[in-house]
């Protein structure tokens, strides 16, 4: 043990010779201010993350000026592949090498826990924008992380609710086998149960899988009233796809979609997708600052924007503008700003970053339209009600997160 921690020593004063601006100095002292941003590019998440990502961050760094307190504003984008090991491989080289500064996730929830306690390590801000566990502002928090977009607690209280007040009781959850997949069941199973409702089995879906016919088989013979997909991207795509190839809601069954994007909508098609209830956190149509927000995006990536890459371009503002008002990149100073200050933009009205990361905005309750209902290439949705930020979030005196101050 302690030759493996004189080694490491040993190392870490030849990085520092490598690199004489470290980690914990090198901060606030380049020549410019850089943003990471890391998505998947290509896999099960790149529709409602990934280039669309890359490309609402880089639209809100230009939209703010291209410079912050006399620096220009650089964005690095990366590939971390699904998994977790390159999420932090990336990380590491961005943070002590080439001097990243905050870096904004597109990522699933296992990957966003690495880089939150990579972030806390190495003092750098992160913000999470598409990973959805409630861990992050939980036992998973940080001093300078935040949870910008949306998480399980607030899918399961806005879709899971509404289901089983209409009678949906009996459930049964085709889960994606990871971090996310294992919190959004668990925040839903809290939801039925407190309704009246009862879970009567559950299935694991791995990661990225192409043929969910046995889950979906499980799932038919449980005889349960609603099938929870507790999966997102292209799993919950595809789940879909072939749920109405096994005829399950001719059967009698229903779907309970737990995390949809809009970009899912426009994949499965208003004839698959109409009807389909649930929980969204920004809408381009809702009204006329995230129209105008949307068309401007759609110039750019020719698609209307997901609510992560709304958020991804909403939280890399409420950043710059923090960096600007404190004339710092220090990570304490700046998620210090962001919390102290609303966000008040087309994403969010009066949006606040509470003690334990949590940025809480009002959230939607939506539903597909039907083809004779839509009206445009992305006429695809309609919003049922809103959801108050304070009912939709898990309150903060349940959060068990050590920063937040319990009375």
């Amino acid at each position: 043990m302690r030759i493996s921690r004189l080694l490491a020593a040993c190392m870490g004063v030849a990085a520092l010779a490598a690199h004489p601006l470290g980690p914990a100095a090198a901060q606030g002292t380049g020549a410019s201010v850089k943003i990471g941003a890391i998505v998947d590019m290509t896999g099960v998440y790149s529709r409602h993350g990934g280039p669309g990502v890359v490309g609402a961050v880089k639209m809100a760094v230009e939209d703010f000026g291209g410079t912050v307190n006399g620096k220009p504003i650089e964005v690095l984008a990366a590939d971390y592949q699904n998994k977790v090991d390159v999420t932090s491989g990336i990380a590491r080289r961005w943070f002590d090498t080439d001097g990243v500064d905050m870096v904004v996730e597109s990522t699933d929830s296992a990957s966003a826990l690495a880089l939150f306690r990579l972030g806390e390590e190495k003092k750098r801000v992160i913000i999470g924008a598409g990973s959805a566990t409630t861990a992050l502002t939980n036992a998973g928090c940080m001093p300078y992380g935040i949870h910008y977009v949306y998480d399980t607690y607030a899918l399961a209280t806005g879709t899971g609710s509404a289901i089983v007040k209409e009678g949906g009781k009996t459930w049964f959850f085709i889960t994606a086998d990871y971090a996310f997949g294992h919190a959004l069941e668990a925040d839903t199973s809290r939801v039925v149960l407190a309704g009246g409702g009862k879970v009567v089995g559950n299935v694991r879906a791995p990661l990225a899988t192409t043929d969910f016919s046995s889950f979906l088989l499980q799932a038919q013979s449980s005889r349960a009233q609603v099938i929870g997909l507790a999966n997102a991207g292209g799993d919950f795509v595809n789940s879909v796809k072939q749920a109405r190839e096994f005829g399950i809601v001719q059967g009698g069954q229903n779907l309970a979609a737990m995390l949809v994007f809009i970009n899912d909508v426009k994949a499965l098609g208003l004839d698959v997708a109409q009807g389909l209830r649930f929980t969204d956190g920004f809408y381009w149509d809702r009204d006329d600052a995230s129209r105008a927000f949307s068309k401007k995006y759609f110039e750019r990536m020719k698609a209307a924007p997901s609510m992560v890459q709304a958020g991804a371009y909403s939280a890399t503002m409420h950043y710059l503008n923090g960096v600007k008002a404190t004339g710092s990149t220090d990570a304490a100073k700046v998620s210090q700003w962001m919390k102290d200050n609303h966000i008040n933009d087309f994403f969010a009205t009066n949006g606040i970053i509470r003690a334990d990361g949590r940025m809480v905005h009002d959230m939607y309750l939506a539903e597909a339209k039907t083809p004779a209902e839509s009206k445009s290439e992305w006429d695809l949705m309609k919003i049922l009600r809103t959801i108050p930020g304070n009912e939709a979030f898990k309150p903060l005196s349940e959060s068990t997160c050590p920063l937040v101050k319990k009375n």
